[in-house]
């Protein structure tokens, strides 16, 4: 269970706006240690019922206590907005890239579609095995408009909510659906990676430990903290 004071993290971020070495902390031209206001209880309800799952509990708390987006890891947390029509949705750089309709679903990163990558991966062609640079130029494109379509097929990302964008289009997720619900995981398929989870930390949790939304904003606000201050 999160024991984070998330009450306190929000006046710590504030606090962090008025620190002189704020501007230092990468991201801050993208957030400036703003944050959105929290959501009330009622906002909540509604947005899990429309998405028909139960977000993680740290980041229910973040929403309820600190803000509904705003400042954060990288570029910040991407806000969560209201439409006139009364539906919730995130925004951002990546943000639209959740199928709302697929939220609820499990998040399997290593079903189906990974084997299909590696078996894609296998068949990867090599310039050395043609003869004519012109064949192999066709095969390659060929086979990278297969790659392409299966590793950002929306199934990749189903049960998982897009929060946050580090630039260069890699982006961070946090799964909401299946075994790895609470769980943030790196999305650098802008550069042929398939996703990952995050792992590990500086604060000393063991190597192999998955990163939660709680570790994953505390960790961040730490640092942050540490950066401003030196």
């Amino acid at each position: 269970m999160d024991k984070t004071d998330w009450a306190d993290v929000r006046r710590r971020v504030t606090e962090l706006a008025r620190t002189p070495g704020a501007s230092g902390v990468f991201g801050y031209h993208g957030h400036r240690f703003e944050l959105e206001p929290a959501l009330r209880p009622d906002e909540l309800a509604e947005l899990e019922s429309q998405l028909g799952v139960t977000l993680p509990d740290d980041y229910r708390e973040f929403l309820l206590n600190v803000g509904s987006g705003g400042a954060g890891p990288a570029y910040g947390v991407f806000p969560l907005r209201r439409t006139g029509e009364g539906r919730w949705h995130w925004v951002g750089d990546g943000a639209d890239l959740a199928a709302p309709a697929r939220i609820a679903e499990p998040f399997l990163v290593q079903g189906p579609e990974r084997a299909v990558l590696e078996a894609l991966l296998a068949e990867q062609p090599e310039e050395e095995n043609f003869p004519v640079i012109e064949d192999f130029d066709a095969a390659y494109e060929a086979w990278d408009e297969r790659w392409v379509a299966v590793l950002w097929d929306e199934a990749r990302t189903a049960g998982a909510i897009c929060l946050c964008h580090l630039g260069c289009a890699r982006r961070e997720w946090l799964v909401v659906s299946g075994p790895e619900r609470g769980n943030i995981w790196a999305d650098h398929r802008v550069d042929d990676e398939d996703l990952f989870p995050l792992t590990g930390s500086a604060s000393g949790r063991d190597e192999g430990d998955r990163m939660t939304f709680g570790t994953w904003y505390i960790e961040w606000l730490e640092q942050a903290e540490a950066k401003a201050r030196s």
